[in-house]
């Protein structure tokens, strides 16, 4: 490993507003020209929230470089904390959206985290499996060669038989067997070489097993690896959920919460750009944003 163990992670609180997506995000929108400004709308509700009281100093956006260039250097300008992803968009298989120039990309816009996400099951197809691992532990290498932080982003679908094994219930196979298999996602990660910051962990409703998750991402002296809450377009009661089970974990420290807080008021911008009423649609992105960050550190949530 390139990495010595005490540089190794991140234990700050983060607060992440993520809309770095791409694919999903020109067919939300509807009309590819119109993703700029949706990215736009999405920042201005972002920097509401800050004159609103969001921690500053625990705040950050998760944007991209196709949509959201001048997004992601102002908030780097801003002082706030800049994340950025690495993948090509909507892929099965992890590959680096600029190829083998993906080092300059992320020095151009020198983000405090490059975000990859990963889809990965350890039941699934295993040459997929170890081609994505060795791109990805060339990428973490990479990023802690030069002091760079890593934000990991595992989705791990459901394989046809996984499915069956809970009557294809869904929600079954989030409950009673995904957490299992997203720690053997991470120890087989781990155990090739690619050694992760920051988990951005697909929501888990039992305490006990974020627990776990935490306590494996910190294991064998990665002391200040830490995870951080994704929203998966939720609703609010189920982001809710998955907020409460984490949050006061040792080794959790916030999230990164997308389009649970942003998607009506794209929704409203991509329906009639000229005519939405833009500051309500602002502020409803700020106090979505505010609310999780209560709903976090455990504060009543506003009715």
């Amino acid at each position: 490993m390139t990495i010595g163990l005490d540089e190794l992670g991140y234990d700050e609180r983060l607060y992440i507003l993520a809309f770095d997506h791409r694919g999903s995000f020109e067919k939300m929108v509807g009309d590819v020209e119109r993703v700029p400004g949706a990215k736009t709308l999405i920042w201005e509700g972002f920097q509401r929230a800050i004159e609103l009281g969001a921690p500053k100093q625990y705040a950050g956006v998760l944007v991209d470089a196709q949509y959201g260039p001048e997004v992601a250097r102002e908030a780097r300008a801003g002082g706030y904390k800049l994340a950025m992803p690495v993948e090509k968009s909507g892929q099965n298989e992890f590959d680096f959206e600029y190829g083998e120039q993906f080092g300059e990309k992320i020095e151009e816009y020198d983000p405090d985290f490059s975000k990859v996400l990963v889809r990965y099951n350890p039941e699934g197809d295993q040459a997929m499996n170890e081609r994505q691992v060795e791109k990805l532990r060339r990428l973490s290498e990479w990023l802690h060669e030069r002091h760079r932080k890593f934000l990991f982003e595992l989705l791990v679908p459901a394989e046809e038989a996984q499915l069956e094994l809970v009557g294809g219930n869904v929600d079954r196979y989030d409950t009673e067997l995904r957490p299992e298999l997203m720690m053997e996602t991470i120890l087989q990660l781990q155990n090739g070489g690619v050694e992760v910051d920051i988990w951005k962990i697909e929501g888990i409703d039992d305490r006990e097993a974020c627990k776990e998750i935490a306590q494996l991402g910190r294991r064998e002296g990665r002391d200040r690896v830490s995870c951080v809450v994704l929203g998966r377009g939720a609703s609010d009661e189920k982001v809710d959920q998955w907020l409460r089970a984490g949050s006061g974990v040792e080794g959790y420290i916030g999230f990164a919460i997308g389009r649970s807080i942003f998607g009506e008021s794209v929704k409203a911008y991509s329906a009639d750009p000229d005519g939405f009423d833009r500051d309500a649609a602002v502020e409803k992105i700020a106090r979505n944003y505010l609310r999780f960050i209560e709903v976090y550190e455990g504060a009543p949530a506003p009715a």
